[in-house]
């Protein structure tokens, strides 16, 4: 079986929206990791809009070493804004440097709440690798139509 990715916002995030479980306030906020997953084919998971949480990765996250720690990379938040009547909010691009793996998607989660929810799925649309580089993932502009967490 191969892990399956469709990038989502997870209904539990939209949720934890209406609870005020998530700051994404720049600097006061919460901390935000990416975490990355396998190739295809080296996991079973399944990932979308009913990812709860980072645990739901478990042995489906890409293991630590070649340039990659469990848990991902921490997130440097912009704060949230409207762009006409869309909320939105984006990262800085985020970089595994001197690395060497293979990854099909990421999940964004929230490291300061109770349980590491989660809050965006990616997929890459296929696996991705690099080989004794950087890898870096570039966030869309934060505009109403291409912000990474956007609500209409």
């Amino acid at each position: 079986m191969a892990i399956s990715v469709t990038t989502a916002m997870p209904t539990s995030f939209k949720v934890e929206l209406l609870k005020g479980v998530h700051n994404f306030t720049a600097s006061t906020g919460d901390t935000f990791k990416i975490a990355l997953l396998k190739a295809t084919a080296s996991g079973s998971g399944t990932f979308g809009a009913a990812t709860t949480s980072y645990s739901d990765l478990s042995t489906d996250e890409l293991g630590s070493g070649s340039g990659y720690t469990t848990g991902g990379n921490t997130l440097t938040n912009v704060t949230p804004t409207a762009d006409g009547t869309t909320a939105i909010t984006d990262f800085a691009d985020t970089t595994w440097t001197a690395a060497t793996f293979t990854t099909c998607g990421a999940l964004i989660y929230n490291d300061t709440a109770a349980g590491d929810p989660a809050c965006a799925v990616l997929s890459f649309g296929g696996d991705q690798t690099v080989s004794s580089g950087d890898f870096q993932i570039q966030f869309p502009a934060a505009a109403a139509a291409t912000a990474i967490i956007r609500i209409a």
